[in-house]
């Protein structure tokens, strides 16, 4: 298939809003809704042991690279939550499960309907799961730091700079756009692009032209994204090739 030099990419924007949470999983598939999860790494350290048992060859090779404690800790509990959620959704074991992945290597199961994403931070992982469309998520703390300006000149449209300059938090805002970048690369399966510029996520309807050659090939015709803030402390944003409607946010503890 020819992919052409150029095409629109539509994305809309909403929140950011309070995420209130939150109930505890049911079980049941999200057939009419998206459910996403957050959870700090101390309320998943109780499983740690269990959820090392359930990763695969490939994923504890990957764990035994990790230099630091911190990273492999971070990286054996979200898999390992994933790999719980995704079973207990299909109906098989968490350690049963095989993944597939995509170009990029983003990871999907065959033979079932459900879509799903994972992000981590220093402290704490997101997960979304849905049917049947692209999705991403992100997750950042607002512990992180970082230089607005030298970063954002390299990353965001000169809209977005001006009102991340014109906000009385310009922390909170640089990662609102931050994540919802991150998020909409993820559900494309690209997973990472040199030049986020083109990609405007600051109004609620942004109308761009997109030109890097595997995000054309790759992306949905538009994306919805939802922003949250969870506290003082995170904010998640979620993107999805199809309209968000209903979220589940679920709790593990």
């Amino acid at each position: 298939m020819t992919v052409p030099a150029s095409r629109q990419l539509i994305v809309h924007c909403e929140g950011p809003e309070p995420m209130q949470f939150r109930t505890l999983f049911d079980g049941a598939a999200p057939a009419d809704h998206i459910a996403l999860w957050v959870a700090t790494l101390d309320e998943l350290r109780p499983y740690s042991a269990e959820y090392t048992d359930s990763l695969d060859t490939a994923e504890r090779d990957r764990m035994k690279r990790f230099r630091f404690d911190g990273d492999r800790e971070r990286y054996v509990l979200g898999h390992g939550l994933l790999r719980q959620l995704l079973g207990t959704l299909v109906g098989r074991r968490a350690a049963d499960l095989q993944f597939e992945r995509g170009r990029y290597g983003k990871p999907f199961l065959i033979d079932t309907p459900i879509t799903f994403n994972m992000s981590d931070t220093k402290d704490a992982v997101a997960i979304a799961i849905g049917t049947d469309r692209d999705l991403g998520v992100d997750i950042e703390t607002m512990s992180r730091k970082v230089d607005h300006d030298a970063v954002g000149q390299h990353y965001f449209t000169p809209e977005e700079m001006a009102s991340i300059g014109s906000s009385p938090d310009q922390k909170r805002r640089f990662l609102d756009y931050w994540t919802r970048k991150e998020a909409v690369l993820k559900a494309s399966g690209v997973g990472i692009m040199d030049d986020l510029r083109v990609l405007r996520v600051d109004a609620p309807l942004n109308r761009m032209t997109i030109t890097h050659a595997a995000f054309i090939a790759m992306a949905a015709p538009e994306y919805h994204l939802r922003t949250w803030h969870l506290g003082e402390s995170h904010i998640i944003s979620l993107a999805s090739s199809r309209e968000v409607g209903a979220i589940r946010f679920f709790s593990v503890a």
